[in-house]
């Protein structure tokens, strides 16, 4: 306006220019929109962040280097997670003179984990550490490897000491401890069940894996270690054996010729359920389904159909059965590890990779095909049951 209070020359509200363009650093981003990368600042996003770093652990145990990850509520409401993997690289990387330690838990990679190299991976690919660390009021780790115990502290995601090495020591591992920031979270409090639920979980997906999760809120510790594999897990989710249709679950898993994607898949079908689908992609659980939940779903309705008409339990006239009575009871679950997992959302809640459908589909339709052939009695009884849901 003028000083008579007539407008004067408009301003170009249009005006758009390089320089408006704000760049976040890394920390500084993760910590204005964390719903972007652990879903929301209430308790889901709370948990999500001891599952990022237990997935770097489990990432581990997958390459081959570590069997065992105990996982502590600390008393003051931190978590702790430890495992007897290799341990974070400590080598100087040039030309940044950072460490490996706090590139994992300083920088974003996005789609890959070029830091420690792991053929398959579960968590944000090359986020987790580095979001729970920006996320975090204050972060320890404590890495032995090279003959030596290293030690590093950080504060809001920015390191208050350097890599410093400790005392010699001839094990081998990472431990990370964090306590969630306060004026992110709404909660800092950390659910017992909650992270029960899921650390049993991993334990079945991850078989010969022991995890244990101590509370010292008042101590409350729990250790599961599955040699059984996900035959134990549908056990777990079927508890009422006298309204099983069959037993013991069907179970079998494969791999690809080129080690790029395997399969597990077990199943059993009772008669207390509606059905019961659990879906999992690098041990993450797929709440939303996706290419693997779909294979599964039509291979399964498929082979049913095939065997009872090849066992004449259906007449030519007869209908196929169709996937819900198929699905009627059944509680299964299939776990797929690929190489290049491909999600839809920040989440991770729905598997996209075409492959993956095909390949479940192929061993589904080659294994469960010849289990059916080969236990015709216990066949007979689940196309009976299906049967009878259909009618």
């Amino acid at each position: 306006m003028t000083e008579s209070g007539d407008p004067g020359e408009p301003a170009n509200v249009n005006e758009y220019s390089a320089s408006d363009i704000q760049v976040l650093e890394v920390r500084e981003a993760i910590r204005r929109r964390p719903g972007m990368y652990i879903g929301s600042t209430g308790e889901r996003g709370l948990h999500q962040l001891v599952y990022e770093v237990v997935t770097y652990a489990v990432d581990e145990h997958l390459a081959g280097h570590a069997d065992t990850i105990d996982v502590t509520i600390t008393a003051e409401g931190g978590i702790r997670v430890s495992d007897n993997g290799r341990g974070l690289p400590v080598e100087m990387k040039e030309p940044t003179g950072k460490s490996g330690v706090e590139r994992e838990l300083t920088e974003l990679s996005f789609g890959s984990k070029p830091h420690t190299g792991y053929a398959i991976s579960g968590g944000i690919n090359g986020l987790g550490l580095c979001v729970v660390n920006a996320l975090s009021s204050r972060l320890t780790v404590e890495v032995r490897r090279d003959g030596h115990r290293w030690t590093q502290a950080y504060e809001k995601g920015t390191p208050v000491t350097p890599l410093t090495r400790k005392e010699e020591t001839d094990t081998h591992g990472t431990a990370i401890a964090f306590w969630p920031d306060a004026d992110i979270f709404e909660t800092t409090r950390y659910s017992f069940a909650t992270l029960s639920e899921r650390l049993q979980e991993l334990a079945f997906l991850n078989e010969g894996l022991a995890i244990s999760l101590t509370d010292e809120r008042p101590e409350r510790p729990v250790r599961y270690h599955h040699t059984d594999g996900l035959r134990a897990y549908v056990t777990h989710l079927n508890p009422y054996p006298p309204r099983l249709v069959h037993s013991p679950a069907i179970a079998f898993e494969s791999e690809n010729q080129d080690a790029t994607i395997s399969v597990q898949v077990a199943m059993q079908w009772n008669t207390w359920s509606t059905g019961n689908l659990h879906s999992f992609a690098n041990s993450t659980r797929t709440h939303e389904g996706g290419t693997h939940e779909h294979g599964l779903q039509t291979a399964l309705t498929a082979i049913v159909n095939d065997h009872a008409r090849r066992q004449h339990l259906l007449s030519p006239d007869d209908e196929d059965i169709t996937a819900e009575a198929v699905q009627q009871g059944l509680t299964a679950v299939v776990s797929v590890k690929l190489a290049h997992a491909v999600f839809e959302g920040s989440t991770r809640t729905r598997l996209s990779n075409p492959e993956a459908g095909a390949y479940v589909q192929e061993v589904v339709r080659e294994h469960l095909t010849h289990w059916l052939d080969h236990h015709p009695d216990e066949a007979a009884v689940i196309i009976r049951h299906t049967l009878n849901t259909s009618t």
